[in-house]
């Protein structure tokens, strides 16, 4: 008889891998990181990681995996506001906050590297961009007709020139002096976006 996979464990050791994974890439580095050193730092035994994982570049888009559902979450808790810059603020602030995890540096610099290697990972990043965008556009050209932002920016434009301000929270992380990037993102966009009626002012 067959044994039952539960789901649910699959998941959590799935999930206990990424994140473990998550830490080891971001100290050693994607070439230097083995399979065992994963399963080690997640608890589980040495052939854990390819039993859940088809290869280690598997492994390491996991990671990048987990932004689609959480981003996901983040824009459905504010794309239905009527405040657009304060929904657009409380989005950036909510995906510029993970610059604050330890690992962000070195996942960065791992993921720049991995990119033009692996096909399956630009992808997965283009789409999470794509899901992101889409949503700070929507929220824009809805700021614009009801006239709370400035209407001399092309809504789609706009939302990728966000984006690029949250990534500059990530490319310019330094693990030495850590420091909360979330004020300045806010700030930058805030003024970019700032409401027409305090433009002369």
């Amino acid at each position: 008889m067959a044994r039952t996979v539960d789901p649910n464990r699959v998941a959590e050791r799935r999930r206990a891998i990424t994140f473990a994974a998550a830490e080891q890439f971001a100290t050693y580095g994607y070439e230097r990181t083995t399979a065992t050193q994963i399963a080690r730092a997640a608890g589980l035994s040495s052939g854990s990681v390819f039993y859940y994982f088809k290869d280690k570049a598997a492994v390491f888009r996991s990671i990048f995996e987990l932004s689609i559902p959480e981003h996901t979450e983040l824009v459905a808790r504010h794309i239905d506001r009527t405040d657009c810059l304060g929904a657009i603020l409380d989005i950036v602030d909510g995906l510029a906050s993970e610059a604050l995890d330890p690992a962000a540096p070195g996942l960065m610099f791992e993921l720049l590297r991995r990119l033009g290697q692996d096909d399956e990972l630009a992808k997965v990043v283009l789409e999470d961009a794509r899901l992101s965008a889409e949503a700070l556009a929507a929220l824009l050209d809805r700021g614009i007709r009801t006239g709370q932002l400035d209407p001399g920016f092309e809504p789609m434009e706009t939302a990728r020139w966000i984006l690029a301000v949250v990534d500059g929270a990530f490319l310019n992380a330094d693990p030495a002096n850590p420091y909360d990037p979330r004020p300045l993102v806010r700030a930058t966009v805030s003024r970019l976006l700032r409401p027409i009626e305090t433009e002369n002012r």
